[in-house]
């Protein structure tokens, strides 16, 4: 385990791509982004499951956990991994970005997703 108050980032971001969309510039810009602005990121790469995402955060002992998610199954997809994080110990956050309409936003955060940052969120 890393001794935190001597680590030079900022905290450790865990971004993932769940599922079978292999949509991943977007995801990849996202994680140079965060390592560019002093975060430890760690990117699990393509079509990953709830468990994998789960694992890793819980392995990698994350701050939070980014999905990012194009193909529609975002109320399938991140209530899954929530549930699968909560199962393996972790409490960190888990946000969701991509393509997310307006009106799922309350089932995802009602389904214990911290947040949802659709295109354009800065």
């Amino acid at each position: 385990m890393t001794d935190r108050s001597t680590d030079k980032a900022r905290g450790r971001v865990l971004v993932a791509k769940v599922g079978l969309d292999g949509h991943d510039r977007g995801v990849k810009v996202v994680a140079r982004i965060l390592r560019d602005a002093g975060y430890e990121v760690i990117y699990t790469g393509l079509f990953q499951s709830p468990e994998t995402v789960a694992a890793a955060a819980v392995d990698e002992d994350v701050d939070v956990v980014g999905l990012s998610l194009l193909s529609g199954a975002h109320l399938t997809l991140a209530p899954a991994v929530v549930a699968a994080m909560r199962t393996a110990g972790s409490n960190a956050p888990v946000v969701v970005g991509g393509i997310v309409p307006a009106h799922d936003m309350d089932e995802l955060k009602r389904a214990g997703v911290a947040g949802v940052l659709t295109p354009g969120a800065t």
